[in-house]
């Protein structure tokens, strides 16, 4: 029997791109030697989405589609792909066309080597400067202060094997990172560069605050050093505060060179108080998280889907 590979793709109001990305998958993989089934995960879509992917399941019985009950975010649709995978190895990709479809042959041939990891990491020349030096900083910031090393780059353009899959559908996280989450489950890793095609329809869904949540979510994910470093720097400006507050005091008892009162106490104030802020903030995000952790909401709600295996998690499901 030829082993299964599954292939996930989130969506939202990509309707346009996904009778082509099917079109290129099926192209890439049909003189491979595996059994394949494509899922497309509805994330919310306001658009034609879901009927383009029913109507392709219709005509190609390895295609089917899971609909959310509404918009959780790509790491969450992502993990609701990976639920309900049933292959020997899952790929992940988004459904525009920047993954380009035709490395699935090779993802392919390094599983078969015997990775269990294959990630891919983004070649781009063509972004922004904005986005390239922001790109990098955050990954070299990321990198400084957690505990797993992300190159830069990195996607969500991934082969899984299933043990990897397993282990990461057992985790129990409500805030998900997956390139956080696929580095730190360990196992043989190997990475592939590629270079992005260009989008076929539509505008990128990643806006500038969905790409500064997920560097937060990234950051606060695999690490309490902001918190370490927050105390350190507390210390530090109290010392730092005391050591240029004696001269003042020296010159102004002995030299009687007195400057007036409200401005070193505005200083105070404003200074202490933009690094009380901080500090209560770092701590409200770890422990927000903490506070939704603690409700055991699931990452996902499944509204409609043409799949028969039920994952091993608690979703409300209904027939069409």
């Amino acid at each position: 029997m030829s082993r299964k590979v599954s292939i996930v793709i989130p969506v939202f109001n990509e309707s346009a791109n996904i009778p082509v990305v099917v079109e290129s998958i099926f192209k890439t993989i049909e003189k491979l030697q595996y059994s394949f089934e494509v899922i497309f995960v509805d994330d919310g879509s306001s658009d034609e989405s879901l009927v383009t992917a029913y109507k392709l399941s219709v005509s190609h019985p390895n295609i089917y589609y899971i609909q959310l009950s509404r918009n959780f975010g790509h790491q969450n649709a992502l993990k609701a792909g990976l639920d309900y995978a049933t292959g020997d190895c899952v790929i992940s990709m988004d459904g525009d066309m920047q993954h380009p479809p035709h490395l699935i042959p090779q993802l392919i041939e390094h599983w078969e080597r015997g990775h269990d990891v294959v990630y891919t990491r983004r070649i781009d020349s063509d972004l922004t400067f904005f986005k390239r030096v922001t790109s990098k900083l955050f990954y070299k910031f990321l990198n400084a202060i957690s505990d797993v090393d992300i190159e830069a780059g990195t996607a969500d353009f991934r082969l899984l094997d299933r043990k990897v899959v397993d282990k990461l559908k057992s985790l129990k996280e409500t805030d998900l990172f997956f390139r956080g989450l696929v580095k730190w489950v360990g196992f043989r890793q190997h990475s592939i560069e590629y270079t992005p095609a260009i989008r076929h329809s539509g505008e990128s869904k990643y806006t500038f605050k969905k790409m500064r949540n997920l560097a937060l979510r990234g950051i606060t994910s695999f690490s309490i050093k902001p918190l370490i470093y927050s105390a350190y720097l507390g210390i530090f400006i109290s010392v730092i505060s005391v050591a240029v507050y004696i001269p003042y005091l020296a010159n102004a008892v002995i030299n009687r060179n007195y400057f007036p009162k409200w401005a070193s106490l505005i200083f105070a104030i404003s200074f202490f108080g933009g690094l009380n802020l901080m500090v209560l903030g770092m701590v409200g995000i770890y422990v927000g998280k903490l506070f939704m952790q603690a409700k055991e909401r699931p990452n996902y709600i499944v509204k409609n889907t043409n799949l028969v295996n039920e994952p091993n998690t608690v979703h409300d499901i209904v027939e069409l």
